[in-house]
């Protein structure tokens, strides 16, 4: 049972910058790969930006250039790294967290509860 809890989120004028982080607790036996998400009202969720376990990382093509994400597996903390804001940012940003099972095969997902990211112009 892994629980993933985001922080960071927040009203930022557009240029601004946000870090956002997303701390995973509780029995982790092994991340395939943790990624940020996010979903504005009335739009269907969408993928922003992955970390797999060895370090590779994607984004959207939004997002490329502007954001970055990375991991700190002390911590079981990955984080979102955004600068150069925009207001179509605006959304409640998401963490996931696919999970290999620990006595079977197969992964799980676990998401975080979300936080607001708010971008004015």
């Amino acid at each position: 049972q892994v629980q993933l809890v985001e922080s960071g989120g927040g009203l930022v004028q557009a240029g601004g910058s946000l870090r956002l982080s997303c701390a995973a607790s509780g029995i982790i036996f092994s991340i395939s790969a943790m990624s940020w998400y996010r979903q504005a009202p009335g739009k269907q969720r969408e993928l922003v930006a992955t970390v797999t376990s060895s370090g590779s990382t994607n984004y959207a093509d939004s997002v490329t250039g502007r954001f970055t994400i990375s991991r700190d597996n002390a911590k079981n903390t990955v984080y979102l790294q955004m600068n150069s804001l925009k207001p179509e940012d605006t959304a409640v940003y998401y963490c996931n967290a696919l999970l290999r099972r620990m006595y079977t095969s197969g992964y799980d997902n676990s998401w975080g509860q979300g936080t607001q990211v708010t971008v004015s112009s």
